[in-house]
């Protein structure tokens, strides 16, 4: 299941065995102590790797004096749901809200252990972490209160004070309040921050303008977070940084509502670097890339930044790439410098006709592209977690030897979908949106009218185990069976939902996912793109199919929300979202 081709130098740690120190185009690599476990992410530092499985286990390569240099799993009670590394340092997100870092501007005294750095925050009521980024050697923390920490070195002024004043904490100290998102790189020495409303800030090392803060800015270092005036129009998508320059992605809806969003690259920094093959000249503020590469039905879908390059992968399965190529970080056979955008020929891909899937990622001097398919596992540990403690229990059954087995029948029915085999788990990671939530349906519903072809695709695989299929059929198809609702507190107040709704929306519209994991901050989580205040009116939608009446609705939140209904298809749900959303804007005005 995993597919992952690496490039660049192979060294500091050296990951491929036998292989030259540059690997010269993207080849194929593999773990040798590891099982064929699903990985979810990759971070790369100057001197270690991190690679991050779909459980919640990860495992680093280091740099060592000896030639092994085997892998080390990373020693972590707690699932991980996100790692970042930077020049010298490396950080853990935990699915619990800590983070744990080590390195020699976290702790000198100790670089091998892990510490909680989250632990350490002066506000007690602000130690659950929601997103960790990396910087050379900083490490930026967003709590669940929309705040932003800093910790490590401040040489460049990058955690937002004076650099002389305080040079490096080893403690996390409040940047900015009220941020949506951290933006940074591994390599640099500088970072961004976006706020509630949309306005970005930066800070840090400034001297080849790759905050993008215009040529009349002339300080190598901006000491105090500065408001970045001349954004281009659209929704930051990503921003990152690398030594001497920034990318950022930046998407623009269409005025033809029919088509996607049309999303265009940035750019500002150094002159060799940057992306616009201009000799000897910076650019002061971000500027648009613009390549015969991107064309009218291209897309990009994700951007990575090294230390000297840039990665861009797009919808039509095209891998870009652009700047410093000494180590062959650029995949293109050689070492020369590309300073405008070329495309770097890739082996075919295992999974190439689902791109979508797949993720870029660039180290200081080195570079990946890895499949990285949707994960499912985290909503099936929610419901196990809320479901199968015995009062939410709703039916019994008794196995072949005698066994009985309290369960919530719709957790046996997701069960029916996951743990048939691996392959049905490929085959809907490489449909479409459209034809996943057709598969899903089937599945929760027993419909079959889709697509032929696609039933007859998955039904031997569903009907392989027909014990279980039996069950499912004596315990679901009973169409006089009432669905009882499902009672749950949140922040002090209780909602009450039709149980299937929370698989169906959860699962079937997985872009809206919302876990329901009773965490230490009692907080549901988010993993859309929705304001604070749309988020509210989902979650509140979520469990009780209702939009609170004190809450008013805008234009605004109408707009948001509608992208997000059309691209997962959330009105196929039923009530419909926007159509309460309609009939409450429409009496208030």
């Amino acid at each position: 299941m995993n597919e992952i081709l690496f490039f660049g130098l192979n060294q500091y740690p050296k990951l491929i065995k036998n292989k030259p120190n540059k690997i010269t185009k993207p080849i194929q690599f593999k773990f040798e102590n590891e099982n064929e476990k699903q990985i979810k992410q990759i971070s790369t530092g100057h001197f270690s790797i991190i690679f991050l499985f779909k459980d919640g286990k990860a495992i680093e390569y280091l740099k060592k004096n000896n030639s092994k240099q085997n892998p080390e799993k990373i020693q972590i009670e707690e699932n991980i749901q996100k790692v970042t590394v930077g020049n010298e340092n490396e950080a853990i997100l935990t699915i619990e809200g800590n983070v744990f870092a080590k390195g020699e501007d976290i702790n000198p005294q100790n670089t091998k252990e892990f510490i909680n750095i989250s632990s350490l925050i002066e506000d007690k009521n602000d130690r659950i972490i929601e997103d960790i980024v990396s910087g050379a050697r900083s490490i930026y923390l967003l709590t669940s209160n929309q705040n932003v920490y800093g910790i490590g070195s401040n040489g460049y002024a990058q955690l937002g004070v004076d650099s002389e004043t305080l040079p490096k904490t080893k403690k996390p100290i409040l940047m900015m309040k009220n941020v949506s998102k951290i933006f940074s790189g591994n390599t640099s020495n500088h970072v961004f921050l976006l706020n509630s409303n949309q306005e970005l800030f930066g800070c840090g090392n400034n001297e080849q303008g790759q905050l993008g803060l215009r040529k009349s800015i002339k300080e190598d270092t901006i000491q105090k977070l500065t408001k970045i005036q001349n954004i281009p129009k659209g929704k930051i998508i990503d921003i990152q940084g690398g030594n001497k320059h920034s990318i950022m992605l930046i998407e623009n809806q269409n005025q033809n509502e029919n088509e996607n969003p049309k999303r265009k690259l940035y750019s500002c920094g150094y002159y060799e670097y940057n992306g616009f093959g201009k000799k000897y000249q910076n650019t002061y503020e971000f500027t648009e890339i613009k390549s015969s590469l991107f064309e009218n039905n291209d897309n990009i879908i994700e951007i990575s930044v090294g230390y000297f390059h840039t990665l861009i992968l797009t919808s039509n399965s095209k891998l870009i790439g652009f700047g410093y190529n000494k180590f062959c970080e650029l995949g293109t056979g050689d070492t020369n410098k590309q300073s405008i955008p070329i495309q770097i020929e890739l082996p075919k891909l295992k999974f190439n006709e689902n791109v979508f899937n797949y993720h870029i990622h660039c180290g200081f001097f080195n570079s990946f592209l890895y499949y990285s398919p949707p994960s499912f596992s985290n909503l099936e540990e929610d419901l196990i977690k809320l479901f199968e403690r015995k009062e939410f229990c709703d039916i019994s059954f008794k196995t072949e030897n005698g066994e009985i087995i309290e369960a919530h029948k719709l957790i046996l029915k997701y069960r029916l979908n996951q743990n048939q085999n691996e392959k049905l788990q490929e085959i809907i990671s490489n449909k479409s949106i459209k034809e996943s939530n057709q598969i899903f349906e089937m599945i929760y519903s027993n419909n079959s009218k889709i697509n032929p072809k696609l039933y007859f695709e998955i039904k031997e695989i569903i009907n392989s185990n027909e014990k279980i299929e039996e069950t499912m059929k004596r315990i679901y198809l009973n169409e006089n069976e009432n669905e009882n609702d499902f009672i749950i507190e949140r922040k002090e107040k209780q909602y009450k939902f039709p149980k299937l709704i929370l698989i169906m929306r959860s699962e079937l519209y997985r872009g809206m996912f919302l876990s329901v994991t009773e965490d230490k901050s009692n907080k549901v989580r988010d993993y859309s793109e929705l304001s604070n205040k749309s988020f509210q009116i989902f979650e509140y939608w979520i469990y009780s199919n209702q939009i609170k009446d004190e809450i008013e609705i805008t234009q605004e939140i109408i707009d948001e929300i509608q992208i997000g209904i059309d691209y997962f298809q959330l009105n196929q749900t039923n009530p419909n979202l926007f159509d309460l959303l309609i009939n409450k804007f429409n009496n208030q005005n």
